[in-house]
């Protein structure tokens, strides 16, 4: 038996040099063998008073493991989870390590061991067309969400149409209430932001024209930009980033509570209780914001232009003489669109919702990102619209 301990002691030894312990393993550590040695390796990382933190004679603790592979002749898997020992993995923690005179297989195998110990799955190496296939399941979900939102769009305009036949089955109260909380309570922010863009661009327009000596251009810059593009845009992102996120987070929350579930059981149904009001009082509100926005927009650009030699005067002069009413119907013309693609995407989000907090702030960004990017996407495609007319 002595003669046994001292040869399976033979297969291995442990140096401690500068704070690293040096694990030299010679022979044949394999299914046949690891039995025997495994008794031994512990008891004498024991003796090195081998716990959570390994320590030395000393009383230094040592942190990183050098596998030393130049006498090892073979090593199988369990052999590579014996020597794993070594590294002392414990509540998902293992001490650095490092192979010298090893293979690249036999670092493979002792990385595998040393997971397993670790209890994670060793990560398998991708694949070349990974990036491939990534952008294909992208472009799937891309695909889905968009024939589902334009599904529930469809459903949708079939509920608000028999409501517009039988307006009694519209809730007044829902819409009013809403239409406080869309409409009124945004009015701020957007009169603000809707300024200070008129500025920007009436500051930008005279900067840059005054070099041509045409600096009163800057009227029709800026009537033309904010009338015809930067209100309704600025309104549109505003109601995304603002209201389609409460629409996603109260629909989806009242999802969580299986509240909507319990309205289908008694017989009310979620298109008129839960997203007619709210689709309504974003087409009230959107047209509203969006007069209100082009009036902000336009006495930021009076200012800026009183403040580069253009008087008030002047500048409504030569608003009302060169830039037609014909921009300020295109800008009104978006904003109900705008405001009904809004308004569904963040009820079909909502709706979409499972049953952890998770994924209620998983849809919620993905109900903002959609919206924002129909907006942008729409306004391409209104203004392509909108060169082909001549408007």
């Amino acid at each position: 038996m002595h003669d046994n301990h001292h040869q399976n002691r033979d297969a291995y030894q442990l140096e401690i040099e500068a704070g690293q312990l040096i694990f030299k393993a010679q022979g044949q550590w394999d299914l046949d063998t690891v039995k025997e040695i495994d008794h031994s390796l512990q008891q004498d990382l024991k003796a090195l008073g081998y716990g959570a933190v390994a320590e030395n004679e000393q009383g230094e603790d040592f942190t990183q493991v050098i596998f030393d592979f130049q006498g090892l002749s073979r090593i199988d898997t369990a052999g590579a989870y014996i020597l794993t020992r070594a590294i002392g993995c414990h509540d998902g923690f293992c001490r650095r390590w490092s192979v010298i005179n090893g293979t690249k297989g036999q670092r493979v195998l002792i990385d595998a061991a040393a997971q397993a110990a670790k209890g994670v799955a060793p990560a398998r190496p991708k694949p070349w067309y990974a990036p491939l296939e990534r952008l294909g399941r992208g472009t799937m979900r891309g695909l889905a969400e968009v024939y589902d939102t334009l599904a529930f769009f469809g459903q949708f305009m079939v509920v608000l149409a028999k409501m517009i036949v039988r307006p009694q089955r519209i809730r007044w109260k829902s819409v009013i209430s809403l239409v406080e909380s869309v409409g009124l309570d945004a009015l701020p922010i957007v009169a603000i932001l809707s300024f200070f863009i008129g500025a920007v661009i009436a500051f930008m327009g005279a900067d840059l024209l005054a070099a041509f000596g045409a600096k009163i251009f800057v009227v029709d810059l800026v009537g033309i930009a904010v009338l015809r593009e930067f209100a309704v845009l600025i309104t549109a992102i505003l109601l995304a980033g603002r209201s389609n996120s409460a629409f996603t987070a109260e629909i989806g929350s009242m999802k969580m509570r299986q509240e909507i579930d319990a309205m289908t059981v008694i017989g009310l149904s979620r298109e008129e209780t839960l997203i007619a009001p709210r689709a309504l009082a974003c087409l009230i509100s959107a047209p509203l914001l969006t007069f209100v926005a082009m009036l902000s927009g336009l006495l930021g650009g009076v200012l800026v232009g009183w403040s580069q030699g253009i008087s008030p005067v002047l500048f409504m002069a030569r608003l009302t003489e060169v830039v037609s009413i014909n921009h300020f119907w295109v800008g009104m013309i978006k904003a109900p669109v705008f405001a009904l693609f809004i308004a569904i995407i963040g009820c079909r989000q909502g709706l979409a919702v499972g049953g952890s907090v998770e994924s209620l702030g998983r849809r919620t960004t993905t109900s903002v990102v959609q919206a924002i990017f129909t907006v942008i996407v729409l306004d391409a495609v209104f203004a392509m619209l909108f060169l082909k007319m001549g408007v």
